[in-house]
């Protein structure tokens, strides 16, 4: 395909409005449902579009109807093959997950190109035969169910794998034998927000809740969160309580072994908050699964990397807002912490020992950084990454001699690289053959003043010729801002075929993200949550400004979190967007606490139930402030029925009073998949089509065409 630096312009977008198309939306009922909340009335005509679809007729009705509107206009735009031949070509390479090793075995998944789940493949010695071990495409005929978390015991005899149904969070955790590749006969059920952690080859600690009320699996809040240990060739039934708080029911907890199988560490949270209490059970002692308190309080991060004997290594931030690693002693009376690395200008983003180093890996400016030093935390070594992106990896343990870590960008599909740990050097392991040059695309950062000042970080690329040419073109602006988490330069085959159509993408690293450490999330979070949609909206203004993109050629993308932005934004200003793409978002944010995992984010959102709290949610909660009369952008929202995190009636009532308050504007829909969730384990064949769908939208309202 030639590209040309010049763009086919579509119809004439902003002449286009609902009614012109014959855009007609189906009806949806109001309730008279009026709530007196702080002294003020709220009403909520849309909450019975709450109910689950899969058991009241009347939601499931809805969803078929506003899906054939969609769909009905979708097929009108002429994009849309295009788009959807692109994102499936550029999904078309051979692709790796990172090696583990255990015991004798190395294991790793791939990814033929087009497989609606990647396979999991076992070597014996590194340079092994690869064996086919677990081939996840035949579980469903929709390809719907997946394959998630896996885990090898000890020596590598057994392996643990979670099995994801139609993108649900609730796991399905099963067990097979390495060597024969037979699946055993155990089965754990309702297992969630958990890993997998072997104590040698004997069994696994995970994490469970009680079984929900029935037909409430998808909505129920999720509360008693159990640690326990299940032992091979045993039914659930005998599953072994571990560690659990009936008293304070909102703590979640998780568990870690480590790799000498002395210590499970077991953390606990109450919400998303980087803030854990820590205990420790002795594996080795007499006393069963008794737990010794390490930290008894909720007011740090104390993040596991690893344990030898009675020394214990974490990462947190107490006094080191940008964290950093301690030692700990247990064979001292009280237990003695020491700084081994301290705080840095950049944010520690993880920290693992392998063989006798601790690989550190730092976020500079949004991107990686990598480096190894001894256990007493003493440079040893930089390690070099090509370009401006995302390593991630560098698992193992004490001893081991290699590591394993990817590298990723906006241009550059996952490699994998051996690291060796003696000598200090990286090899490839595996690299994806491209069906693009990498050398086409440019790849900038720069920074911008947001409202109040603040510098905020955004990466901007464009193909090669496109910004040579210095002109003006249509901008996907894509963005999160919320629970500490930070978005990095990474491959995705959708955004690569909207560069390839002549198009620009610009990634905002927006305050409430994990960029700069704890001082930039609190900026982000709670009562300074406008901060983070000034941020976004700062981050369009400025590539008008700068002729990046054209007045009326910005369209703007974000999920979960980031769907929560993409609506408050377009609320707040809804002349500075040509389209908007909402993806599975939180929508009402005056009860999303009642929901599934819901309660856990009031660390970041307040509590609906605190008048202080709910009165800043409810300034910016996009179901509660959509306003008639108002010219909205063309808006497509984006969920699925079996979302249990951002339970899909967030987006069901957020569109229906989209469309009711502007009926006869620009396109104002709503995109339901079936059999999926909240985007972890969705089949390759749905990830083409609904990328096909939503940039076609975006290309139609911003006026990107395609390249000849």
């Amino acid at each position: 395909m030639k590209l040309l630096a010049g763009l086919v312009l579509g119809l004439t977008a902003a002449a286009a409005t609902a009614e012109t198309m014959k855009l007609t939306y189906p009806q949806t009922r109001k309730q008279d449902l009026v709530e007196q909340q702080f002294g003020e009335k709220v009403a909520d005509p849309y909450r019975w579009l709450e109910n689950d679809v899969r058991t009241d007729t009347d939601v499931a009705d809805w969803v078929s109807r506003e899906n054939a509107v969609t769909q009905q206009y979708l097929g009108t735009l002429g994009q849309r093959a295009w788009f959807g031949q692109r994102i499936k070509a550029l999904m078309d390479y051979e692709r790796f997950g990172l090696p583990q090793k255990a015991g004798k075995f190395y294991f790793y998944t791939r990814n033929s190109g087009l497989q609606n789940q990647a396979q999991l493949f076992v070597r014996s010695g590194l340079n092994g035969t690869p064996r086919l071990l677990i081939d996840p495409n035949g579980w469903a005929k929709d390809g719907a169910t997946a394959l998630d978390d896996w885990e090898p015991s000890k020596s590598g005899k057994y392996l643990a794998y979670a099995v994801q149904d139609g993108g649900t969070d609730w796991r399905i955790i099963r067990m097979l034998d390495t060597a024969t590749g037979k699946v055993i006969a155990d089965e754990i059920k309702w297992a969630k927000f958990t890993g997998i952690s072997w104590i040698g080859d004997k069994g696994f600690l995970y994490s469970r809740f009680p079984v929900p009320v029935e037909g409430q699996a998808f909505q129920q809040l999720n509360k008693n969160q159990e640690v326990r240990f299940h032992r091979v060739g045993t039914p659930q039934s005998a599953d072994e309580l571990v560690y659990a708080t009936p008293g304070d029911p909102d703590l979640g907890h998780g568990a870690g072994v480590t790799h000498d199988g002395r210590w499970a560490i077991i953390t606990s949270t109450r919400g998303t908050d980087s803030r854990n209490m820590v205990h420790l059970i002795n594996l080795g002692g007499k006393k069963g699964w008794t737990a010794r308190t390490l930290i008894g309080d909720l007011e740090n991060d104390w993040t596991p990397i690893e344990g030898m004997s009675d020394t214990l290594y974490f990462a947190t931030n107490k006094g080191a807002p940008k964290l950093k690693v301690v030692r700990v002693d247990l064979a001292a009376k009280s237990p003695l912490f020491h700084d081994i690395v301290p705080e840095r200008a950049e944010t520690l983003e993880r920290a693992r020992i392998v063989g006798n180093r601790i690989i550190l890996s730092y976020l500079k400016d949004a991107a990686s950084t990598a480096e190894a030093v001894t256990l007493d935390g003493k440079p040893v070594q930089h390690i070099e990454l090509s370009a401006i992106g995302t390593a991630s990896g560098f698992t193992g343990e004490p001893g081991d001699s290699e590591t394993f870590y990817s590298f990723t960008s906006f241009n550059q599909p996952s490699a994998i690289y051996r690291y060796d740990t003696a000598t200090g050097t990286s090899t490839l392991f595996a690299q994806p053959k491209l069906t693009f040059d990498p050398g086409n695309y440019v790849i900038e950062q720069r920074f911008y003043p947001s409202k109040d000042g603040t510098k905020i970080p955004m990466f901007l690329v464009r193909r090669k010729d496109v910004a040579l040419a210095n002109k003006p073109v249509p901008t996907l602006l894509y963005g999160y801002g919320g629970f500490d988490i930070s978005l990095t330069p990474a491959f995705s085959a959708t955004r690569m075929a909207w560069l390839e159509a002549g198009g620009a993408f610009a990634m905002a690293n927006l305050r409430g993200g994990g960029e700069y450490g704890k001082a930039w999330h609190d900026a982000g979070r709670l009562n300074n949550k406008q901060n983070v949609f000034n941020d976004f909206i700062a981050a369009g203004e400025y590539l008008i400004a700068q002729g990046i993109t054209p007045k009326g050629g910005l369209a703007v993308q974000g999920g979960s979190n980031g769907g929560l932005l993409i609506g408050a934004v377009v609320n707040q200003r809804p002349d500075l967007f040509a389209a908007a793409n909402a993806q599975v978002g939180v929508m009402d944010m005056l009860r999303f606490d009642r929901f599934t995992a819901g309660r856990y984010w009031v660390d970041d959102y307040g509590y609906p139930s605190k008048e202080a709290d709910w009165r800043v949610l409810r300034a910016y909660s996009p179901y509660h402030n959509i306003k008639p009369g108002v010219a909205y952008p063309a808006v497509l929202v984006t969920t699925a029925d079996t979302d249990d995190r951002v339970v899909p009636g967030h987006s069901f009532k957020y569109a229906a009073a989209l469309q009711a308050a502007d009926p006869g504007g620009k396109p104002h829909l709503i995109r339901i998949e079936t059999r999926a969730g909240h985007g972890a384990g969705k089949p390759t064949d749905k990830v083409v089509a609904e990328g096909a769908d939503t940039l076609a939208f975006l290309a139609q309202w911003t006026g990107l065409g395609m390249p000849n």
